[in-house]
């Protein structure tokens, strides 16, 4: 994967802990290929989500959805959004903003770690590399050299459900950044050669990233393997060496084909575009490439735990011990207003200094040196299918036992269980939440990505336009409710403890 973040949460997993041992942000990062450092925008050729505007070709469907932004009391902002789906099926959303001479180009397939298939763990970031290998018209590495060329920025992440790629660049730039995520959409370069670098590249970055960094992948590798039971939900999103060593051209080839076809992907088009010019641009750069049906969609569903579980692992980097909770957060789709409202207890919990869980075990009793609360693996649970987790990570000393440590975090989830909020510290939270929903939109590609998730995920890009609303519509009755269905599961308990493991222990 590029350098891009893979996490969405404020205080995602593996910056976490990056955090404690340095200056590091709070997002959780999965490694991926760093690009070039870039000018403030980067031109169209780089690794990242891009959008994809385009004209519906004939027989496309072009259908304009304005929808109404509630901002703050008072005020609506309003988000004009036109969809149209190109006769290859290509599905575009086009999100005009003139305040800036800036566009957004987002590129998401509906592709992840869980599309791969047993015996090829890894393979779905490993594929996000060879993309930026070449294709027909465009050199190797020359992708990224004409997009920050352009003045632009780009990159791309592959998480459990999709992989994105993504660029902002001038807005005299778009048609630039379209040329070359189509180009590669039709026609990328697979070769030994490259195949063979790109699995020495994701190695070592699975080396810097995992094995050789305190913390490395906890808790996205681990606790999904202990909290659920099916391969496609628990396996190494990274891969092991092994199974990429053991990647053939052919299984390139025939993943390219499968889940790299128009009808499997979305085109987001955000920023200083009219839907018109820019729909035209996207038929133009897309509208010829050949169709191919979007592959089937399994389910991914499985039972919660029947019974608590417990797993312990010796990080000999790990200054400290660690401990991440894991429990099953609500479906994103068929339950997206209780997941919204177990994201408000999530943040309830331990968003913030007066956090229920920060107040508790940081300050008062001083046994907890750094926490986190979020669903979704990487804090992103909307970007995601069911299952997904509800995660509740902390750092401690070691002063108190593991088990004190979950006592105290589940009697927490209880009595919001049974009391709900206080109605201040409700506000306070829904403020917030929403307020954050707000300054991430602001940014334009942050946009166009959470554009292109909501389609790909819900197929209803609209559905950002009603996040704060909804954020700020949950009620102390469905915090009750959210924390007494956390509350009554089974919860898979991931420890993490400095050192190596001693023989027969």
């Amino acid at each position: 994967m590029g350098s891009y973040d893979l996490s969405t949460a404020n205080r995602g997993p593996q910056a976490l802990a990056e955090a404690r041992l340095t200056s590091a942000g709070p997002r959780a990062s999965l490694p991926r290929h760093q690009p070039q450092p870039a000018a403030q925008w980067a031109s169209p050729d780089n690794t990242g989500d891009r959008p994809r505007h385009r004209p519906p070709p004939l027989g496309a469907r072009r259908s304009a959805r304005p929808a109404r932004l509630p901002c703050v009391p008072g005020r609506l902002l309003a988000l004009e959004l036109e969809r149209a789906e190109l006769a290859n099926g290509l599905r575009v959303v086009v999100a005009p903003d003139h305040s800036t001479p800036v566009v957004a180009l987002a590129v998401v397939y509906d592709v992840g770690f869980r599309s791969e298939p047993e015996g090829r763990t890894g393979f779905a970031h490993l594929f996000e590399h060879l993309m930026f290998q070449g294709s027909a018209h465009v050199a190797k590495m020359e992708h990224g050299r004409l997009v920050q060329g352009a003045g632009g920025v780009f990159n791309g992440h592959t998480r459990p459900d999709l992989t994105s790629y993504f660029e902002a660049l001038p807005t005299a730039a778009l048609e630039l950044a379209l040329f070359l995520e189509a180009d590669r959409m039709a026609s990328l370069e697979l070769d030994q050669e490259n195949l063979e670098n790109q699995i020495a590249v994701v190695q070592e970055e699975i080396r810097v990233n995992v094995l050789n960094r305190p913390y490395g992948g906890f808790p996205w590798i681990d606790l999904p393997a202990l909290a659920f039971d099916t391969f496609a939900n628990a396996h190494n999103g990274y891969g092991s060496f092994e199974d990429l060593e053991g990647a053939t051209l052919d299984d390139a080839a025939s993943f390219y084909r499968a889940y790299y076809a128009p009808a499997n992907a979305v085109v987001v088009v955000a920023g200083d575009c009219s839907p018109g010019p820019a729909l035209e641009l996207v038929e133009r750069a897309f509208g010829a490439i050949e169709p191919r049906p979007a592959p089937p969609r399994p389910s991914f569903a499985e039972p919660p735990l029947d019974a608590p579980r417990h797993r312990r692992r010796h990080d000999p980097l790990a200054p400290t011990p660690a401990v991440a909770y894991g429990l099953r957060a609500p479906d994103p789709l068929a339950a997206t207003d209780q997941l919204l409202a177990a994201s408000v207890v999530a943040a309830l919990l331990a968003d913030g200094e007066s956090s229920r869980l920060r107040r508790r075990l940081v300050h008062e009793e001083q046994v907890v040196t750094e926490l986190a609360c979020y669903a979704g693996t990487f804090g992103d649970a909307l970007s995601t299918r069911d299952p997904a987790l509800f995660q509740i990570l902390l750092f401690h000393p070691g002063r108190r036992p593991e088990t004190a440590l979950r006592r105290a975090v589940l009697e927490e989830i209880e009595r919001l269980a049974e009391q709900g909020p206080d109605p201040d510290e409700l506000a306070r939270i829904r403020s917030s939440a929403t307020a954050a929903r707000w300054r991430e939109m602001d940014q334009i590609l942050e946009r166009a990505l959470a554009l292109a998730d909501a389609t790909v995920i819900h197929d209803r890009p609209e559905l950002v336009a009603e996040i704060p609303g909804r954020l700020d519509a949950v009620s102390a009755d469905d915090v009750r409710a959210a924390a007494g269905a956390l509350a009554a599961q089974h919860i898979a308990v991931l420890e993490v403890l400095p050192g190596t493991e001693e023989p027969g222990s």
